[in-house]
């Protein structure tokens, strides 16, 4: 039975399924994933048939609503599922609540996963957009990450997309690289670039490395073995990543994302907007309303709490997420925060308009002029100010603290 939701509500549009199986764990990832090993396949793995069965029972309980827009299949590796296994879950999907005309359905797919027949198989079912997981195009990169595939396996599934994009059997593609690795040079990174440019993506998303507890890089970083490039140098990869994605067309519309005319990320835009989205899986997060709500990271608990919440999503839809948490996610994007609606939201509950509160919280970050602050918007100026995002949020979420108009920070 479906769980019921209050009156007066703004529904999710947006569903994020997790599939958290890949063949290996990267030294960088600390995502909620099961490795199945390098030969593994979906379709012959009782692990995978188990876990397919309890997130269709998470499905099965989850509140309805109107046919979804976009909905994002992220992992972990989907694409170790077979066909057959994805139809299922598209099927269960489309049964409970229906996808909208012209959704954006999203794949992620690693390329060391699949071959041309099975991406045509994929796209038949209704997948439209792909996120590859590329990382590099330098072998010894790749295997100082701990990826599996290889460059030249990444130039071929790139090709594949291209030609699917031409055919029109897919909408759209991604490819994730990530930047401001061990020993890496700025030369370096500008020739990753290029390589990638060269398989013309409509979409990048360029993630720095981020070194997580419990990784294998972590443990590499406290024993003195991962030398990683300095902020300085970091900022001067995001200026020079900048300048030569714009040169190629690519527009910087959020702080890790570029895009050609038409090619941003619908799935991604509605977190970013904070508009409310379902989650299904093993560690996913629902963010309904004001709440969030993330599903337990492993298997054994997973199943252990489907028992007792399965299909629970979290808030009351009829409510907005706090302040702190629009202006956060609002930064992200090139265009900023809409102050003009936030001070008519009734979310702003200060003594002075929101505009002229910030242009005090803010006052340093401004006359830098790495923040664009006008009566009706609040912006990062790319690149530099997206280079500078988190240091800049720290100082708007401790302002929001001090003036009691935020949950303490920690």
């Amino acid at each position: 039975m479906s769980v019921p939701l209050p009156a007066h509500r703004r529904l999710p549009r947006s569903l994020y399924l997790h599939i958290p199986f890949c063949h290996r764990r990267c030294f960088y990832c600390d995502f909620p994933v099961v490795p199945l090993g390098d030969r593994a396949d979906g379709s012959r793995s009782p692990s995978v048939d188990h876990y397919l069965r309890l997130l269709l029972q998470d499905l099965q309980s989850a509140p309805s609503g109107p046919p979804l827009s976009t909905l994002y299949i992220g992992g972990g590796t989907p694409s170790l599922l077979s066909p057959q296994q994805l139809e299922g879950l598209l099927s269960a999907v489309g049964s409970h609540w229906g996808l909208a005309p012209g959704a954006e359905v999203t794949l992620e797919m690693d390329p060391a996963s699949f071959d041309q027949q099975r991406l045509t198989s994929v796209l038949a079912l209704g997948v439209n957009r792909v996120s590859l997981g590329g990382q590099s195009f330098d072998d010894a990169v790749l295997a100082g990450l701990g990826r599996r595939h290889r460059a030249e396996q990444l130039r071929e599934a790139c090709g594949w997309l291209q030609q699917a994009q031409q055919r029109g059997s897919l909408q759209s593609w991604s490819l994730d690289l990530i930047v401001n690795l061990p020993e890496q040079s700025l030369q370096h990174w500008l020739w990753e670039l290029e390589q990638a440019v060269d398989q013309a993506p409509p979409h990048l998303s360029i993630y720095d490395l981020i070194v997580e507890a419990g990784t294998v890089f972590e443990r590499r970083q406290r024993a003195g073995q991962l030398p990683l490039p300095g902020e300085d140098a970091a900022a001067d990869r995001l200026e020079a990543t900048h300048q030569a994605l714009a040169g190629a067309g690519y527009g910087h519309y959020e702080i890790s994302s570029w895009a050609m005319p038409g090619h941003g990320s619908r799935h991604n835009r509605a977190y970013w907007s904070g508009a409310s989205w379902w989650a299904l899986g093993l560690g996913a997060t629902a963010g309904v309303g004001a709440e969030r709500l993330a599903r337990p990271r492993t298997r054994e608990a997973y199943g252990a709490w489907l028992q007792q919440q399965a299909g629970q999503q979290g808030g009351d839809p009829a409510d907005w997420p706090p302040l702190e948490d629009l202006l956060l996610v609002g930064l992200r994007r090139r265009e900023g925060v809409d102050l003009l609606w936030l001070q008519h939201s009734g979310l702003w509950r200060g003594p002075q308009p929101l505009a002229q509160w910030l242009q005090q919280a803010l006052k340093p970050w401004l006359e830098l002029g790495l923040v664009l602050l006008t009566p009706a918007r609040l912006r990062l100026l790319a690149p530099q100010g997206f280079g500078l995002s988190n240091a800049v949020l720290a100082d708007l979420l401790l302002a929001l603290e001090r003036a009691g108009w935020s949950a303490p920070i920690g």
